[in-house]
């Protein structure tokens, strides 16, 4: 049988001894210093257990997609106007769900967010609330329901996947209705788990294995090891307790119905009754019969590249999404977002919100709620500067004017000069 010091009740010992804070003391000042998300990224890797910091920093295969996916923004080019005579400050609001929000980008709904900190998905949830945005809740999630309506009083997305037991997907929505979540989202890319091998490489487990390769990493991230010793284990708390972390795969492969079909989520909605997002559309001719279904919100997605390597990304098949389905059918989108500047070109584009997945957790992972409201005040600093010189004052305006304004160019190698820009995680550079 492994060792597992949770088991032993190490953590009730180690909680009373307040070390965490002089482990993160340095990565707490990192944090307030860091300039943009890759940054955080950087912070992250330095804090967090190699196996975890993997976890969240790959995508699948040869990671193909992960690089297109970033690389995508930098064919676009911002054909700004001048002259406009707008002035500060500008108006980020717009609606998410049919509700208002004061930023058009939020976290995605993502599993396991204590893997990474202690405060896991009410780190996230915090950050949200505090920049008036929309939560996105994963049903893989280690925080409960309830526990994150306690802490965000905004507009809430719960994220499920195509599970077999519709016993237990009433139970969760339920759940999730009296918890305050006004939306739902039907992550549809997920019917295979993805190929990720440097989790493989990795031997990546929940809890970490107790072997001499995975303490040796451990002794090196003194801050994410106290993190984990020190606190309770953790469970999927959206589904059923009594589901330990480590019997995540397991529970997975036993849930995931890859046979879930159009007639299924026809059901869903139907118990659901409320606005809904299929999550991890790339095809137009998918998100007209999504439409036709009964989906009020298309989430262009490739599950953060995460999934089917050299699938497309999503910026551009964006507008190719929003021709489909026409003006007046809300377009969420997510995927290789790291600048506001990112945000920008995807609103102008086709989408009416962004979502975004590794900032705010790399976020997360260097600092708990500090790190992931650092993460959103990055990007809305980049957002505000980036339509300010486009001169559009306002969402609606970026959206209105965004085909004059984004075009398309030829990249070229000059684009990516910098040797260390792969070490930055940007995707381009010399390898």
């Amino acid at each position: 049988m492994m060792f597992n010091p949770h088991k032993l009740g190490i953590h009730k010992v180690l909680q009373h001894i307040p070390l965490g804070s002089v482990f993160d003391a340095p990565y707490k000042r990192a944090v307030q210093k860091a300039v943009n998300i890759a940054d955080l990224r950087m912070i992250a890797k330095s804090r967090a257990h190699k196996m975890v910091f993997d976890y969240l920093d790959a995508g699948g295969d040869d990671e193909i997609s992960l690089r297109r996916g970033k690389d995508a923004y930098t064919e676009l080019e911002m054909h700004y106007k001048v002259l406009s005579g707008i002035k500060p400050p500008l108006d980020l609001s717009t609606k998410i769900f049919g509700e208002d929000v004061t930023l058009p980008f939020f976290g995605c709904p993502t599993a396991g967010n204590r893997m990474f900190h202690w405060e896991g998905e009410t780190a996230a949830a915090k950050a949200a609330e505090h920049h008036g945005t929309l939560y996105g809740l994963s049903s893989l999630a280690t925080t409960g329901i309830t526990e994150i309506g306690e802490i965000h009083n905004g507009p809430k997305v719960f994220q499920l996947y195509v599970w077999k037991d519709r016993e237990l997907v009433k139970d969760v929505i339920a759940k999730a209705k009296e918890g305050g979540f006004n939306a739902l989202a039907l992550t549809v890319d997920f019917t295979w788990y993805g190929n990720r091998e440097r989790d493989i490489r990795n031997d990546f487990s929940i809890p970490p294995k107790y072997n001499i390769k995975q303490t040796i990493e451990a002794i090196k991230k003194p801050a994410w090891t106290w993190d984990f010793l020190s606190h309770e284990p953790y469970t999927y708390a959206c589904i059923n307790t009594d589901v330990p972390a480590d019997s995540l795969a397991a529970f997975v492969n036993s849930q995931i119905a890859p046979e879930f079909g159009w007639k299924d989520a026809e059901w869903l909605l139907g118990e659901w009754n409320g606005p809904s997002a299929i999550k991890g559309v790339v095809r137009p001719d998918d998100a007209k019969k999504a439409v036709e279904t009964g989906f009020t919100t298309m989430w262009v997605s490739n599950h953060g590249s995460r999934q089917l390597d050299t699938s497309p990304a999503t910026i551009n098949v964006l507008p190719s999404i929003r021709e489909a389905v026409g003006p007046d059918v809300e377009i969420i989108m997510d995927g290789g977002v790291q600048r506001g500047t990112d945000i920008a070109k995807a609103l102008a584009l086709g989408a009416d919100s962004v979502g975004v997945g590794k900032p705010y957790l790399w976020g997360l992972a260097a600092g708990g709620t500090e790190g992931v409201i650092k993460a959103y005040d990055i990007l809305k600093v980049e957002l505000d500067r980036a339509m300010g010189l486009l001169g559009t004052p306002t969402v609606d305006a970026l959206k209105r004017e965004g085909p004059s304004l984004i075009k398309p160019r030829h990249p070229s190698s000059r684009d990516y000069p910098d040797m260390y820009a792969f070490d930055r995680g940007y995707g381009g550079g010399i390898v």
